[in-house]
């Protein structure tokens, strides 16, 4: 059953509340570390199976992360209600501890509806907003217009938030210009940025030394030479997967053993492919259930792989000694 605390009106009481809730500072806010980016477990009748997640948490409980990311590209947010996408975050909330960071992920196409998401996530019990870049109208997308678009949603957010750049799903990468000036704002704190440029996440971190913000890596394949470019954590879609291994690498970094973390980082990079851009979530579900924890369906349209897919998935896992 979903958590209790989530009425169905939640989310539109939230709309009408935002414009007398005043943004807080997000100095202090600590984002170093590793953050796996939660799956969406589903029944067999494609119904939220919170009983999994929760079992998958308490699985997790073992492993150093820094916190959580919820509802973000890795969880199916684009396919569940926003009925939903608040109950998860309360799901999460109640089943891990306080010390563990809590993003959600309340990204929306309109700057009103953002906002709302945001409120009421933060009512739900997240730590942070990650806000993925409006994209449907995206030759609209200019950087004033997403500049506008943040600052709006931070200003009005009742918790840190963190921006997030996907190019893969989006389409549309957030312009460096529009970083620069958005990671002046008090209650922005960071980026996570997925595109595999590391040339622009180095030129981001370099120019933003003089402000309070953190960028995190949005992969494993780069996790390392985000590390050493200085940001300073990654949401790492294989961390559902690989989490120790993954904060094992993260502490290699951070000691300075770069030979050990080179040779670690080698044997991520086909996996982390395997289960982000080669076969996406339904690979990632699958790995997960080779290593003990709950993957299951994806909601439809998303397919189950294909024998010669799934075989391919589990050579990418082999040869780097994984399964």
């Amino acid at each position: 059953m979903p958590p209790r605390l989530l009425a169905p009106l939640r989310l539109g009481l939230a709309a009408f509340r935002w414009l007398s809730t005043p943004a807080t500072s997000g100095a202090g806010l600590d984002l170093r570390g590793i953050f796996p980016p939660l799956t969406t477990p589903f029944t067999a009748q494609a119904e939220v199976d919170y009983s999994r997640l929760e079992e998958n948490l308490h699985r997790y409980a073992t492993v150093p992360f820094r916190g959580f990311v919820v509802q973000g590209s890795s969880g199916e947010c684009p396919y569940l209600t926003p009925q939903e996408r608040l109950a998860v975050v309360s799901c999460v909330r109640q089943a891990v501890p306080r010390d563990k960071l809590l993003l959600a992920g309340s990204g929306c196409e309109s700057t009103q509806g953002t906002i709302a998401m945001t409120v009421a996530m933060a009512e739900a019990g997240a730590d942070a907003a990650l806000v993925v870049t409006p994209c449907y109208y995206r030759g609209a997308m200019t950087s004033v217009a997403l500049i506008h678009h943040y600052s709006q949603v931070a200003d009005a957010s009742p918790v840190p938030v963190v921006l997030y750049s996907v190019p893969a799903n989006t389409g549309l990468e957030l312009p460096l210009e529009a970083v620069l000036t958005l990671s002046q704002h008090p209650n922005i704190v960071g980026l996570k940025d997925s595109g595999g440029d590391i040339t622009r996440l180095g030129l981001i971190v370099h120019k933003t030394r003089t402000e309070e913000f953190q960028v995190l890596v949005g992969s494993a394949g780069f996790l390392m030479a985000g590390y050493a470019i200085g940001a300073c954590g990654g949401v790492c879609a294989l961390a559902n997967v690989l989490g120790a291994p993954l904060c094992q690498l993260e502490r290699l970094c951070q000691e300075g053993r770069w030979q050990e973390a080179q040779a670690l980082q080698l044997q991520l990079i086909e996996p982390n492919a395997a289960v982000t851009r080669k076969f996406g979530i339904p690979a990632l579900k699958q790995a997960m259930e080779w290593f003990g924890y709950h993957g299951g369906p994806c909601r439809a349209p998303l397919r189950p792989l294909s024998e010669a897919q799934l075989e391919e998935l589990r050579r990418d896992f082999s040869i780097n000694g994984w399964l």
